[in-house]
């Protein structure tokens, strides 16, 4: 067994005050061949674990409340003022203006800069709440993961030795440790990444929107579907879409953060299904050529860089068979290069500065398509506005 010791450098162990603390908060989880140990101290509602403490689960609605008031009213209050200011100035808001000279002209606007500090400082408020909710009881929940580490449905490789990339060692959305130097990074992703689609008002809290996102895949012309990839699969939402989906079909999902898929892993067995997680690159999967009928990724080429984006897109086609599907799924692979504008510029620009969205900037300025090309796929470029839709740039690997 793993020793999560050696992969998180947590100073203890589980003994037995803490076995048995984990025992009596445990809830019977249905697996293959038996049952195992699953820790729900308030029980759940249907996929969504309620959090630990009563507390932690108030202060989180507050915060998803608080957010969702900030994105709309305030934002929009935000936008008005900020138009305003480009207008009285001379400037087209409809169009892009050098970053330099936006900060120039709404630099100290307390309305625009409150609605700022809103977004940085509730998303702190709420990765420290979601942290101390399984941080106070480290053991025990470090334990439960353990516990599932070497069991199925389903199978789980972590490597301890893999040589994080630098892009990937960021606090990515200000998540404390980022995807890689925390052993809770899958817990703080997932009710952190709730809040965000309740923010767009979508609601994810039973993935479904993975689900959506999994039924609109299209499958290659032949109708084979033997083997999916997913690249970047984070705690695996869409993976075990996937496989509901497709569930003769061999389903792989491979991450860079060890603690996302361990997480991921123990979901996927809460629900009883059967997909394979492995942590390494999407750029180097290490496996064989032509193994894979659909190739896909959600939301990973704006977090990682330009090239390593041409990277993964080459790696895509390596490991597809002729005829197979990539449908990787982000911002703008939709079609629309996002809502144009000044103020949506400026909110883009944030999003890269304080929300540790380093690679946004560099991923907007690619011409994803044409490096899609460049990989050797023939790219339907047949896109809708909606960044999730089923009419999503993808690429076929010819025969």
């Amino acid at each position: 067994m793993l020793d999560r010791r050696t992969l998180f450098g947590a100073a203890a162990g589980l003994g037995s005050a803490a076995a048995s603390f984990f025992t009596g908060r445990k809830a019977n989880a249905k697996i293959s061949g038996g049952t195992l140990p699953d820790v729900q101290i308030r029980g759940a509602k249907g996929r969504l674990e309620r959090l630990p403490t009563l507390e932690a689960e108030g202060r989180n609605d507050f915060l998803t409340g608080f957010r969702n008031w900030r994105g709309s009213t305030v934002q929009r209050a935000a936008k008005v003022r900020f138009e305003k200011i480009l207008t009285e100035a001379g400037h087209d808001p409809s169009k892009e203006l050098p970053i330099e000279k936006i900060h120039e002209l709404i630099e100290g606007d307390h309305v625009v800069g409150t609605e700022g500090l809103m977004r940085i400082y509730s998303q702190r408020f709420a990765h420290k709440n979601f942290y101390n909710s399984f941080a106070d009881d480290a053991d025990v929940y470090l334990g439960e993961m353990e516990a599932y580490d070497n069991i199925g449905p389903g199978s789980l490789e972590l490597n301890p030795d893999l040589e994080i990339p630098d892009y990937a060692r960021h606090e990515i959305h200000m998540q404390p440790g980022g995807y890689v130097g925390n052993p809770f990074a899958g817990h703080l992703y997932h009710y952190g990444t709730n809040a965000f689609y309740s923010a767009r008002s979508t609601d994810n809290y039973q993935d479904q929107h993975h689900a959506r996102l999994a039924e609109q895949i299209p499958t290659p012309e032949d109708g084979r579907v033997l083997r999916i990839l997913d690249m970047g699969c984070g705690l695996g939402q869409l993976t075990v879409a996937l496989k509901e989906r497709f569930p003769d079909a061999e389903v792989w999902g491979v991450e860079v953060g060890g603690p996302m898929i361990r997480y991921g892993h123990m979901r996927a067995i809460d629900e009883d299904v059967a997909v394979n997680f492995v942590q390494g690159l999407a750029e180097d999967t290490s496996f064989p050529d032509g193994h894979f009928d659909i190739v896909t990724s959600y939301i990973l080429h704006h977090e990682i860089p330009a090239q390593t984006s041409r990277d993964v897109f080459k790696e895509a086609h390596r490991v597809l068979r002729a005829g197979g599907l990539y449908f990787p799924i982000d911002f703008f692979t939709g079609g629309r290069r996002g809502v144009p504008g000044a103020y949506s510029q400026y909110q883009e620009w944030k999003d890269h500065r304080w929300n540790n969205e380093v690679w946004r900037i560099e991923y907007k300025e690619m011409d994803f398509s044409g490096d899609m090309e460049l990989a050797g796929f023939k790219v339907n470029k047949e896109g809708s506005p909606a960044w999730y839709s089923k009419r999503n740039i993808f690429g076929t690997k010819s025969a």
